[in-house]
């Protein structure tokens, strides 16, 4: 059981471990007085979404703004005293700053926002759980869209005025980086993060101290350090196993995101669910709402049972609380998206829990079965013990209520308690600013605050079509110079081969019609479709009057041997010589390179083996950017799609699986010679394509909307987070709940 939080092995307040990272966002940093509030704004990373305080930081030294990987607490750190004396004095910087300085302060202090408006009489706070968060690139604890997601939950939370606290890992190492060899294979390393230029302070509990938790389980004991990060007016609280009092392996618990065996993975998930539950209440946050994002943060449900059960409550009642107070959201079809753990392993740490319940062993771990399957599975834990289910998007709800329907059988489908809230971006982070700008002058300032109105944004259409195409190709133009800038440090950095230049984009044509291919490269998301008739594919990319290129970006598990293998098979593509530089794949994808891509393609392709997909928001951020969607209707699509905001080949769901490939690819390449290629090459007098900028503007006014994470953010809180009551189903499975009868 988790043992007395807060405090040493030996019972003494919590002292700072001697670690590398121990004065994380600490580093010695020289500023003037006058300036002396650019530490406060470098380290709430509502900088990362608001262009007056990135500007602030880049005129500060640009090229040290970017070498930094955009990261303004090290920027400081490193920028040299004269030139921070001279900004001090510059009256041009200091009215910037002044401006920037006052805007910040009102952020963080808002008289007035849509959930006080809207939610008055709410007091609860929400501890929102996820193993990662993807809030800006120069914090790589986040492996892809997954984060981004959470990220961008937690940045419209803070918009929005929502009561949450976000609960992660600090990953010193975080997620993978990838290089390509000349023979296409990704070749997987992981760098260090320099903690002490990094915008995360060490957490602090009510009396100052330092929080260091111990936790013991079983035989197993463990000290976890916290740390925490400021988005906006969210704060986000990252757990720590690198600290003293834990064994060399215990302290790689925290050391790498979705790293480690087995027996790995199920103590990050302890950490994260159990440990997650202690350290909110050691630090003096009174969480009343707990949203589970994924299977992995499952166990603080188990927690927060038997701490109810302490303070008195029958097992029913903890149960019961604990189920009207917990949101779980599932994100994925996928099997290897859903944690399943030997039940003996399980059993070694939480026999006091189940003791604690009144359970023996075999109805404890009935909590984790599905029926017909061995195991132990997260995401039945978090099904049956979460009282408000959901998935990503209308076609991902309707798939995991047939998916999980075997833990109701007593219910059809259609009645199985699981509903969905469509996953949205955030725009302030995904919106180019020339773009943000445009829509300032066109639609007015207020687009931000009435990100959610649908009537509003058919003003997009409004724009002169000339200004939205050349703002356009001014993102595509940069997004082409970044792909060239990238390949030509890599081939200066490291020696590598010619061809290899060529194959990381450099002969990248700004005229093309530009694809976007980018995102997790796993199986089901069907990279090589578009290769399957390599002819048909070479006379549409390499027509000279009308020509066509893609690029592809996008890393595979580091354990995923087949999602590398596709990734070799793109690569080789793109260095054969018959396709002349058409195909380009740009490596170690990260939020810095996605932004360009989102903003710079032309057109985003997606083609995923249906009904796999969960949402697909990589189109949806390419959308608010005016890049319309080649995309089979599965995820976001199926209720994004108007027939006017882009293309969806017919669905062929009611073929054999073996069929899919074979009739989707066909119908990529009938809409690419057919429709798309030529619409985008109807150009009028002035050169802009005025059909395919129709298209464009369609995507923004459809899309924004429906898909911006204000909405969805709206909608955890009004229909989940706070929602009117009403009864709750109990799945099968349940009765395990249930003390057994005294004999």
């Amino acid at each position: 059981m988790a043992e007395s939080a807060a405090q040493t092995p030996g019972g003494n307040p919590a002292q700072p471990s001697q670690r590398k990272g121990e004065q994380a966002g600490g580093a010695s940093i020289y500023l003037p007085q006058r300036i002396a509030g650019l530490k406060d704004i470098a380290c709430n990373l509502w900088w990362s979404w608001y262009p007056a305080a990135r500007g602030l930081f880049k005129y500060i030294d640009r090229t040290l703004w970017r070498n930094t990987n955009h990261n303004p607490v090290k920027l400081l750190a490193l920028c040299r005293p004269g030139r921070l004396d001279a900004v001090a004095k510059d009256p041009t910087f200091l009215q910037w700053y002044d401006a920037v300085v006052g805007d910040f302060d009102r952020y963080m202090s808002p008289e007035k926002t849509w959930f006080k408006t809207a939610h008055p009489a709410r007091k609860e706070v929400v501890a929102y759980l996820s193993a990662e968060f993807g809030v800006h690139n120069s914090l790589p604890i986040y492996s892809g869209g997954l984060g981004v997601l959470t990220g961008d939950h937690c940045k419209a939370a803070s918009d929005l005025g929502v009561p949450l606290v976000g609960v992660g890992f600090m990953y010193p190492q975080g997620y993978v980086k990838q290089r390509i060899g000349i023979e296409g294979w990704q070749q997987n390393y992981f760098e260090f993060i320099d903690w002490s230029t990094s915008p995360v302070m060490p957490a602090r509990l009510p009396d100052g101290a330092r929080c260091v938790l111990r936790l013991s389980l079983g035989t197993w004991p463990l000290h976890i350090g916290v740390w925490n990060v400021q988005v906006g007016r969210v704060p986000l609280f990252l757990m720590d196993t690198n600290v003293e009092g834990n064994d060399a392996a215990d302290r790689e618990i925290s050391g790498r995101l979705y790293g480690g065996d087995r027996i790995m993975r199920l103590r990050q998930e302890i950490v994260l669910g159990i440990g997650g539950v202690r350290i909110l209440q050691a630090l003096g946050v009174d969480a009343q709402i707990f949203h589970a994002n994924e299977g992995h943060a499952a166990f603080l449900m188990i927690e927060r049972i038997y701490e109810l059960i302490q303070q008195g409550k029958t097992f029913e009642e903890a149960r019961k609380t604990v189920a009207e107070t917990t949101v779980f959201t599932t994100h994925t079809p996928v099997p290897a998206g859903h944690d399943v753990f030997p039940e003996e392993l399980v059993a070694e740490y939480f026999r006091s829990y189940w003791q604690a319940f009144g359970l023996d062993q075999d109805q404890f771990l009935r909590l984790g079965r599905t029926p017909g399957a061995s195991g132990w599975n997260m995401t039945a834990l978090a099904l049956r013990l979460a009282g408000r289910r959901n998935g990503v998007s209308r076609r991902n709800g309707q798939v995991c209520r047939q998916m999980w329907q075997p833990l109701w059988p007593d219910k059809s489908v259609d009645d199985v308690p699981i509903t969905h809230v469509t996953n949205g971006v955030h725009l302030a982070t995904w919106v180019k600013q020339t773009v943000a700008s445009m829509y300032d002058h066109h639609l007015g300032k207020e687009w931000r605050e009435r990100q959610d109105d649908r009537l509003f944004w058919r003003k997009v259409h409004h724009i002169p079509d000339e200004e939205f195409w050349n703002i356009h190709m001014r993102a595509k133009r940069e997004l082409i110079n970044l792909v060239r800038q990238s390949i030509r440090e890599r081939w200066m950095r490291d020696r590598i081969d010619a061809t290899q230049v060529i194959a990381g984009g450099a002969l990248l044509d700004p005229e093309a019609l530009t694809i976007g291919f980018a995102r997790r490269f796993a199986g089901y998301k069907r990279a090589t479709l578009i290769f399957r008739d390599i002819e048909r594919l070479k006379k549409t990319l390499m027509d000279p009057w009308r020509p066509v290129q893609i690029l592809f970006a996008g890393k595979a598990h580091p354990a995923d041997e087949n999602g590398k293998r596709i990734i070799q098979q793109v690569y080789q593509l793109a260095r054969d010589v018959g396709f002349g530089g058409h195909i380009a794949f740009i490596e170690d994808y990260d939020m810095h390179k996605a932004r360009y891509f989102v903003q710079g393609c032309d057109l985003w392709l997606n083609n995923p083996l249906f009904p796999m997909e969960a949402c697909g928001t990589s189109g949806q951020k390419a959308a608010v950017n005016g890049v319309p969607s080649l995309s089979v209707l599965d995820g976001w699509w199926e209720e994004g799609y108007n027939r006017e905001n882009g293309w969806a080949p017919p669905e062929a769901s009611d073929l054999p699986p073996e069929k899919h490939d074979e009739v989707d690819a066909k119908a990529l390449y009938d809409l690419l010679e057919e429709k798309i290629v030529p619409l985008f090459f109807d150009r009028a007098p002035n050169d802009v394509p005025v059909g395919w900028v129709r298209i464009m503007k369609e995507a923004v006014a459809s899309s924004a909307p429906l898909f911006c994470a204000n909405r969805m953010v709206k909608e955890y809180v009004d229909r989940l987070y706070f929602p009117a009551p009403e009864p709750q189903a109990v799945p099968s499975g349940a009765e395990a709940l249930e003390p057994p009868t005294p004999t």
